[in-house]
């Protein structure tokens, strides 16, 4: 038996990395994993209770909580959008839409990912809707047009992140609940931000085409005025859609979940009048979001429990006091933070690092001298990092799904765009006034 924390967190990475790379279901490795930290560590309990009970409460509770909820009923609607999209014309009609505009940009449709993420994700709310709403649309397609389907994949996990910065954003919410922030603020610190990683992502994708010609096709379309008009008959109707969910959640008329509804029924009255819905693509888009939103949500609920866990044991709070228990200089303590929460998100799920390191960590963080607005930012960064962060980072799994590519070629894509977030965070570290002009200029 173990009883200490800091020790067992190492066995649990090593142990959950073995699972992973051993080909078993991502939701049962995470489960097993968190089963064996269980039999693993000295509980101490009173003879009449057994580690078997506890392990079957906390799994048996960890996993109603995980999948009972509201919020979560969006996800297979979001889903099933895009797969209603994807399968009938309309997705080819964006991109076809979009090709005037961007094709004078190194990277041409590659863009689409960064911008497509960045509305979607203010529609779901969701890393895992955005990601898996977005791919289905855009992956297939830009392979088919000679698109380098590596800065494909990349742009995309990195975009899907965006979610969290783009309001309504769920970690914000929670976060200014536990941090007593006022979360309008919070949602307008995130904008500059976010601005500023999306235009990294694609500052990166140019510099990559100039790099390497074969990222993009060949030969490159040259469009005149009247077919950039005459292309926004292509694009107008998706627009319309977005505005539809983005106008109804905004104006109060509807919660994201029933957003999400209108969006197939929005979808699907498009597919109709483009007359590329059939009864067959609508049934083979109701059976693959079945399929995408039943592998997501079994992740999550076994990343939930993986999370109780290591709450149970102690290891998120272990890792926290040990940290700040160190001495160190302002710059320092954030740097060491900054590693902690890259390091838990390679193990636990968004919220939970949130609910869990937040009531030990954020004394220390105003102690040092940091405003609780510009950490709230920081804190959103750093979970965004764990959507892409092996093993748990949810966005490479879906990906996965879509793209049916390796993981390690998914991590590859994906590493240069981990880098561009740590820019930013970088950015808003040595020059917080990104975080903080907004929400001045709200006050003024």
């Amino acid at each position: 038996m173990i009883s200490d924390p800091l020790i067992l967190s190492v066995i649990i990475i090593v142990v959950m990395f073995a699972f992973l790379l051993s080909s078993i279901w991502i939701g049962v490795s995470l489960i097993l994993t968190g089963i064996l930290g269980m039999l693993l560590f000295d509980h101490n309990l009173p003879p009449v209770i057994s580690v078997y009970d506890k392990i079957g409460d906390l799994l048996a509770g960890s996993l109603y909580d995980a999948l009972n909820s509201w919020s979560l009923a969006a996800l297979p609607m979001f889903i099933l959008m895009g797969e209603i999209l994807y399968k009938s014309s309309i997705s080819t009609r964006l991109l076809n839409g979009l090709k005037p505009w961007l094709s004078y940009i190194p990277g041409g449709l590659l863009h689409v990912n960064v911008a497509a993420c960045s509305l979607f994700a203010a529609v779901s709310g969701s890393s895992a809707a955005t990601t898996a709403t977005v791919g289905k649309i855009t992956l297939d397609e830009l392979k088919k047009r000679g698109y380098s389907k590596s800065i494909a994949m990349g742009s995309l996990a990195g975009a899907g992140t965006l979610g969290f910065l783009i309001p309504p954003s769920l970690i914000m919410i929670i976060y200014g609940v536990l941090a007593d922030t006022s979360i309008g603020k919070l949602f307008i610190a995130g904008i500059l931000p976010g601005l500023l990683l999306a235009t990294l992502y694609s500052i990166y994708i140019m510099i990559a085409a100039k790099v390497d010609p074969s990222v993009e096709p060949e030969v490159k379309e040259t469009f005149t005025f009247k077919q950039k008009i005459d292309s926004l008959k292509d694009l107008l109707p998706v627009f319309s859609l977005i505005t539809l969910i983005l106008g109804s959640i905004y104006g109060g008329l509807a919660t994201p979940t029933e957003a999400a509804a209108l969006g197939v029924m929005g979808a699907t009255l498009l597919a109709i009048y483009f007359k590329s819905f059939s009864w067959e693509i609508f049934r083979t888009a109701v059976l693959n979001s079945v399929k995408t939103s039943t592998m997501i949500s079994f992740i999550i609920a076994g990343a939930v429990f993986l999370s109780q866990v290591i709450g149970f044991l102690g290891i998120a709070r272990a890792m926290s006091e040990f940290i700040t228990g160190l001495g160190l200089s302002p710059l320092m303590l954030i740097l060491l933070i900054g590693i902690m929460y890259i390091i838990l998100g390679m193990i636990l799920e968004a919220i939970s690092i949130v609910v869990m390191t937040l009531p030990i960590v954020l004394p220390i963080v105003v102690l040092a001298g940091f405003d609780p607005l510009w950490f709230g930012v920081f804190l959103v960064f750093m979970v965004e990092m764990a959507q892409i962060t092996p093993p748990v980072g949810f966005s490479l799994f879906v990906i996965q799904s879509i793209s049916n590519e390796k993981i390690e070629t998914i991590l590859k894509a994906t590493f240069p765009f981990f880098i561009m977030m740590i820019i930013t965070v970088m950015a808003i570290t040595f020059f917080p006034e990104i975080v903080h002009y907004l929400p001045n200029q709200m006050i003024k």
